[in-house]
């Protein structure tokens, strides 16, 4: 594990070797919105093994042992645009101090709107979600609606905390941009439209988080394989690490 300082912010970041050590596009990890390096566990690993890419997982500000956001429930408070800023302004410029150009981005949750958003703006070799958010659904406010009950009355707080050193600021950064009515009309399909490079979508079809619209909507203008899992919900490498996995090599080695 290692600290990088990414414009002013210090991130916590964990770099995976290439099994073969080969030259292929390494995979550069976005976690969800209560994500950090830790919630991944060994599957990046697993993934890298399997694909024989090198790969790289980092905690965004706020969230694992990066940096805090400080008043996150007052004057640090996410903007609507937060995705936007990780996409077009923090990821760059960890990328660059990286030494990465053109990755495979790999995104699950915010961590796939995140992807999405980038590979929009940025020649990237790839983009692989898993259940991004591409519009604001019903849905979604009812599932995170009650992941603050969860927070505040049951024990989701205390399960978060062994993963985030600052777990308040981890939860409500997340929690209330989402719950905001300025976060109501968050729509990036028209972004989405403009990616041209391959990307592999992934959701269950009991996620409880969205629809299987926030896929079918993607629409890029080059090679969209979505992939749909029952019996499976919003996190298709933690219900289905293996299929999810196999998926991805199978994606990636069409792109070689």
């Amino acid at each position: 594990m290692e600290r990088l300082l990414v414009n002013g912010v210090g991130l916590e970041v964990q770099r995976v070797a290439a099994p073969g050590g080969g030259p292929l596009a390494p995979i550069v990890f976005l976690h969800e919105g209560l994500g950090s390096v830790a919630m991944w566990r060994d599957w990046p690993h697993q993934l890298c093994a399997a694909t024989n890419r090198s790969g790289v997982i980092f905690s965004r500000r706020g969230y694992g042992a990066s940096d805090a956001v400080p008043e996150v429930r007052g004057a640090g408070r996410l903007a609507p645009d937060y995705m936007h800023r990780e996409a077009l302004e923090t990821l760059p410029a960890l990328l660059e101090e990286l030494g990465i150009e053109r990755p495979v981005l790999l995104g699950h949750s915010d961590g796939g709107t995140i992807s999405l958003i980038h590979a929009s703006h940025f020649p990237v070799k790839a983009a692989i979600v898993m259940a991004p958010h591409v519009i604001v659904e019903d849905v979604s406010i009812r599932a995170i609606e009650q992941a603050r009950e969860a927070y505040e009355h049951g024990d989701l707080r205390a399960r978060l905390q062994r993963y985030h050193r600052d777990v308040d600021c981890a939860f409500w950064q997340w929690n209330d941009i989402w719950l905001s009515p300025a976060f109501r009309d968050f729509d990036i399909r028209s972004e989405c439209r403009r990616i041209v490079a391959p990307v592999l979508a992934i959701q269950g079809e009991d996620d409880p988080y969205g629809t299987l619209r926030q896929i079918d909507e993607i629409a890029p203008q080059g090679l969209c394989q979505t992939e749909k899992l029952p019996a499976c919900g919003h996190s298709p490498h933690k219900d289905q690490p293996e299929q999810t996995i196999a998926l991805i090599a199978k994606f990636l080695t069409s792109l070689s």
